[in-house]
């Protein structure tokens, strides 16, 4: 059966403000979009005068997000996926990526931006065999999340829980862990982890003091985590190879290397045994 909604209604008045950047309209910005405004282009241009790598990062990222839900629709057998803090909807989707790996795959994406809503509702169309759904909820309230989702994906089945640079916005490392233990006891065995998150390693200094101007901003707040504290994050689960590695070394398609350098994006997929 293919699904596609959402929690808010059509005639929900609006709720954007473009007085201050947003995350997931900076970074549609980044990898090219054009669904962002003045101030979004503003942090942007910024972020990556004192940061050149953050394009580079950015879209390597999302290349390492094609080939991670890639490989767990493949070899992993993964057909439900709720991916949280999805941002705005741009080339090769969760859901899009997954379906054309198993068309009946259940996706359920999360973010509380409006204008996110507003461009799910139009584009993140499901296969006839398959479902996507979209819930506006904020990553802090891991139990509404998973009782909206309930509603498209059945959690007795493994799934996929996607954290793609989202809980770095979760600045308070005893809240970040819980979030990620709540999403984790939710799911079965042989489901799957994924998280990316900034990190200090490299570029430091550049990307200290642009996650500085960002949180003067007025924006919401962010942080940088480092490898062990990432690592932490998989207490309990297998880490796959090659562990928590810049998003670029994570497992590579040499036949479609993409970008290759280092960045300071790290990544890591783990599964719960």
């Amino acid at each position: 059966m293919t699904e596609n909604a959402a929690t808010s209604g059509p005639d929900d008045p609006p709720r954007l403000n473009t007085s201050v950047p947003h995350s997931a309209r900076v970074w549609n910005y980044l990898l090219g979009g054009k669904d962002n405004f003045a101030v979004d282009r503003e942090a942007a241009d910024y972020a990556v005068r004192l940061m050149p790598e953050l394009v580079l990062s950015a879209r390597a990222n999302r290349q390492f997000l094609g080939r991670a839900v890639r490989f767990l629709a493949g070899a992993g057998q993964i057909r439900q996926f709720l991916d949280v803090g999805t941002g705005l909807p741009t080339a090769d989707n969760t859901h899009e990526v997954a379906q054309s790996v198993a068309p009946e795959a259940r996706i359920v994406y999360v973010d509380n931006d409006p204008l996110v809503l507003t461009h799910a509702r139009a584009l993140l169309t499901s296969t006839p065999q398959g479902a996507t759904n979209y819930i506006e909820a904020d990553v802090r309230d891991p139990r509404a999340i998973l009782e909206a989702a309930a509603g498209t994906l059945d959690f007795t089945r493994p799934t996929a829980v996607v954290l793609s640079g989202i809980i770095n916005f979760v600045i308070d490392d005893a809240e970040a862990h819980a979030v990620v233990t709540q999403f984790v006891d939710a799911v079965p065995s042989g489901s799957y982890l994924l998280i990316s998150h900034p990190t200090t390693v490299v570029n430091g200094p550049a990307v200290e003091e642009s996650m500085r101007q960002w949180n003067e901003s007025g924006a919401a707040p962010i942080r940088t985590r480092g490898i062990e504290e990432i690592r932490g994050f998989f207490a309990g689960l297998d880490l796959l190879d090659p562990g928590v590695v810049t998003c670029t070394a994570w497992r590579p398609d040499p036949q479609h290397p993409g970008i290759t350098e280092v960045v300071s994006e790290f990544v890591a997929v783990g599964c719960k045994p």
